[in-house]
This record gives C-alpha cells, structure tokens and sequence, in this order.
C-alpha cells in the first residue's frame, strides 16, 4: 500500500509514525511545504524569550532520522496545490517544478494558516506570525537587534506566550485585544487575574480595541489603534487567529464547513480513499456538539494515530473521540487552564447549567508555601454531568484541569468528584481536594442544601435583597458593598432578630471572602424560614467580576 501524508508536525507525522509500525511494507511519502517536517512548535515562545536557548533542540525530527528509524519518504518544500480524487493522485509543487504523485490512501494534514486582518500596513517587513521556526528565529533576530518595544496583536494562548517572552528579553510590549479580555476562552473573573500577571510583568495591556493600522515611524511602526491611540513598535506579532488550510482540497471536493474539513468518526472525508486530521478538520465538540476546528497539538497527535488504524486495521480502529479542548498556559508566575466549555458556549447551545466557584489552598494551608487555585466548575442543572472547568493560581491548576478533563472524558457527574481517590500529603494536596470540594459545593446545590447567588447580579442584588456580610470586621473594612449588613457568621445565631428587622420581608443574599463562611450563613438563615442563598466564590470572584468598577464600588474602611 502506498500512503502519501500532506502536512507534518503533529497530526500528519504521528499519523506516518504510526502506519509504520503496523505495517513494515507499506510506502509512506510525507510532503511538507516548510523546511521541516517535525519541530515543537508550541516550543517556539520559550525559544524567542531566551528559555530554549539552543535552536535545534525545536526540531524533533528530520528527514534523514525520520528514514533511518522509521523508513519514512519525507519530502520537505513539498506544497501540495490540487487533488485528483478520481486518478487519486495529487499535484505537488516541488524544488524541481510541479509533479504528481499517486496514492493508495490519501492523509491530509495542511494545518492551519494565521489569520491576517484585512488593515493598512499589515505587510509590513515588523510584523511575524509566531508558526514556524523561521519566524521564531526572526523574532529572536529582532531581540537580538536590539528591539526595544513590541506590539503583539491578539490575546490568545500563543499571544499571551509571545508577550511574556519578548517582555522577559526586556523589551516593552503592549498586547492589543478586540475581544473584552485577554484569553477570550477564560471566563471573565478568572481572565481578571491574568490581566492582573501581565501588568506586573510590565506588559500593556489594551482590550476592547481593535488596531486600524500599521504606518511608519521614524525608522520603525506605529500601531494605530480605534481609540486614536498610536503604540510605537520595532516588532509586531501577528496571533489573531487561524483558518483551515483547506483550499486546494475544497476545490477537490472535500467536503468542507466554513474551511474546515468534515470527517466521519475515523477520519474519513467524503472523498473515497482521502483522511483528514489536525487542525483542519472539523470536530464535533464534545459538550455542546457545536462543529468547529480544535488548534491543538494533543487532539491532532491522537487523531493521527487513530486514522493510521483506521486505514491500515480498520476492523480494531477505534473512533476519534469528541476533544474537550483542554488548554493550559503560563503567564509570569500565574498558571491558567480549561477544558470543555464556557459559558458563551453553554448559553450558545442553549444548555442549562450551574456554574460553582471556589477559591481552595493548592496544598494544606499549614504547610508553607499553600495559595490559592482560583475555580471555576459548570455543571449540567439536571444531573450535575460535568460541562466544563477553569482554573487559574500559581502551582496546583494542571493537576486539577487534568483530573476534571478525565473526569468529563468519563462522563462523570460532579458528585462523582466527591469518591474520586486522589493522592494527599500536605506538599502536595488536601485531604479534601480542591476537585473534591467542587463535588461537595456541586452535590449541594444540586439537592438544595446550597442556593447560590453570583456577582454578576449585584446590582439587581442591592435592589431587591438585604446584603448580608458574613466577614469579620477587620476584613470589611478592606472593602465592603455599602449598604450591606455586616455580621460575622460565628455571631449570626445569636443575632437574627437583627437580620429580620433589617431585611423587613426581603430576601437576604450572604457574602463572605470565598464562599464558605457565607455558605454556613445560609443553612443559619434557610433553616431559620429566611429566603437565603449565598454569594458564588465570595468577594473574591466579586472583585474579579467587577474589576476596575470594584474600586470605585467598594467602600473600604467602612
């Protein structure tokens, strides 16, 4: 069988690694268009920030080791430009002019291209995606040079790395960010926090903007922005956004939906003989079954070993699984990761929900060194199936991302949480993990034992229910809503005629710092015949929620 790949890196070379070694005698031509077929190109932000300082350890493999340990026919500056389904043949622009080559399968695997906006001066010789090795080099040659200020145009993972890594080779850097917030992914309060890391990293951030322009000036560019704003730049990194790569093979045929390549659970488009996978295809999301691309190296590996068996054993192949889009990043000191989904995309699906917020200690708070994971868990109102998480502190989010993605993967529900067996000794954890602490503050709502309320309604809140402050009276005075009564919980036993006299037939709606005192509030009140329910993540996800309005809202020294 001969087997010809289109595209490496992830999806296409894992898909060839794996058609290897199931069959020893099986042709297998890998065309790549850019010099080289395997490198780590989620490695490329640490090179350009000095971390990776040796260029080579981001390529992974070469031509030449791919053909001594796996037998594999790798052609780099290959670009394939047409597909003749029918003859199954492709036509291939090569080093020596055009060509065509048969197949007996076909993988295609062209990734995806950055997206460029349409804007004056985009062109510009300063401006680099952050893709290949080629432009991690460039942008490594322009710190090198002596660059001293930097506009990266786009807050996504990969914009929020090229920040900090140009910001820790010194240089000043302003991200600038259509969406509300960077991380557009991350809920609002938690994308809060993040903004919070970069500016302590020195780094500018301008959100709710879009850049209209890219002018010379003085030997270098200004990034002109719609608030009038111009930024000066000697670097520009271009990371807002990618499209599927798909061209060529749409016109082919390919079945496509807005340029992503449509595939069966094994991969197969709807050409006879032709595969897909990788970051051009078109995957149905695991929570809210939305179809959309997923740019991610961990589903596209997976994928490419799962297609290579599905051509070469298709009687054990097992089937692509829905990705939950599991992410991770790091910002300065600050760690933020998600996967399955967030409320935009709940509310889009039209999906009914109950979102938990916590604020628990990575590790036992007695030991030194505990901080806070700020998380933030949606589960489904019925059932409590498990829709999508989000964390972000400084040690500690990977492990939990990771435990709640498996948990999704299993379709547990959030009380599944409570019995999950997870390792604890004080440097490393609790003995009620911060995952199982969501199962418990889960199973409460879900039975009614806890009714939450969430920062996001504060104003209509104020309007209609006694705000009740269950801190002490050192921490109001650090900031408090006014108008609230303030009565710690230790004291509100004793003091609920006070409480009733004040809320004179209102609802009462509890706060604490996190959730928790404000919690035990509540069962005080419910059980005593008010209408209670308690503030979801405490003042903390409150100043998140607010952010720069906090400071005006909160009355400190009350």
């Amino acid at each position: 069988m001969k087997i010809v790949i289109v595209g490496g890196v992830a999806g296409g070379m894992s898909c060839a690694a794996r058609a290897r070694r199931l069959d020893e005698a099986a042709e297998i031509v890998v065309l790549e268009r850019g010099e080289h077929v395997s490198f780590a190109n989620c490695g490329l932000p640490y090179y350009v920030g000095g971390e990776i300082t040796d260029p080579g350890a981001l390529l992974v493999q070469t031509p030449a080791s791919l053909r001594a340990a796996l037998d594999l026919d790798v052609r780099t500056r290959h670009d394939v430009t047409g597909l003749d389904a029918d003859r199954k043949v492709v036509t291939v622009n090569t080093p020596d002019g055009v060509a065509e080559l048969d197949y007996d399968a076909l993988v295609l695997a062209p990734g995806a291209r950055a997206v460029v906006p349409p804007i004056p001066g985009i062109d510009s010789p300063r401006v680099r995606t952050l893709r290949t090795v080629e432009d991690a080099l460039a942008l490594r040659d322009g710190v090198e040079a002596g660059a001293r200020d930097a506009v990266v145009l786009g807050a996504g993972f990969i914009g929020l790395e090229a920040a900090e890594a140009l910001a820790h080779q010194g240089l000043n850097v302003t991200i600038v960010e259509l969406a509300p917030h960077v991380l557009p992914p991350l809920e609002s309060e938690l994308a809060t926090l993040v903004t919070a890391e970069l500016a302590a990293l020195g780094i500018d951030v301008r959100a709710g903007v879009a850049a209209t322009a890219i002018e010379p000036e003085g030997g270098r560019d200004a990034v002109v922005l719609a608030d009038g704003s111009r930024v000066p730049a000697d670097l520009i990194v271009l990371s807002v956004g990618v499209r599927p790569d798909t061209a060529a093979f749409e016109a082919a045929g390919v079945a496509c939906e807005r340029g992503a390549m449509l595939v069966d659970a094994h991969g197969r488009t709807s050409l006879e003989g032709v595969w897909a996978v990788g970051d051009a295809t078109a995957s149905v999301d695991a929570v809210t079954e939305a179809v959309r691309p997923v740019a991610l190296a961990g589903p596209a590996n997976r994928a490419g070993r799962l297609v290579a068996d599905a051509i070469l054993r298709p009687e054990q192949a097992r089937p692509i699984p829905a990705p939950l889009g599991t992410a991770i990043v790091r910002v300065g000191s600050l760690t933020a990761a998600l996967t399955g989904a967030n409320r935009a995309a709940l509310d889009a699906a039209g999906l009914e929900y109950v979102t938990l917020h916590l604020h628990p200690n990575q590790h036992a708070g007695y030991y030194p060194g505990a901080t806070q994971i700020h998380l933030v868990v949606h589960v489904r109102a019925q059932d409590g199936l498990l829709l999508g998480a989000q964390a972000v502190g400084t040690d500690g989010v990977d492990k939990r991302i990771d435990v709640l993605a498996t948990a999704m993967r299993g379709g547990l529900s959030v009380t599944d949480l409570i019995d999950l067996d997870l390792s604890y000794s004080p440097p490393y954890g609790q003995a009620k993990d911060p995952v199982n602490l969501a199962g418990m503050v889960g199973e409460n709502v879900l039975n009614q034992t806890l009714r939450l309320w969430y920062a996001e309604d504060l104003d209509a809140v104020r309007e209609q229910a006694l705000l009740l402050d269950a801190r002490s009276a050192t921490e109001v005075a650090t900031g408090a809503i006014p108008g609230a009564l303030n009565i710690p919980h230790t004291q509100l036993r004793e003091r609920l005629d006070e409480v009733r006299a004040a809320a004179g037939g209102r609802p009462v709606r509890v706060l604490c710092a996190s959730g928790v005192r404000s919690a035990i509030a509540h069962r005080v009140l419910t059980q005593a015949g008010f209408d209670s329910a308690s503030l979801s993540g405490g003042m903390l996800t409150l100043r998140a929620t607010l952010g720069d309005r906090a400071t005006a809202l909160l009355a400190v020294g009350a």
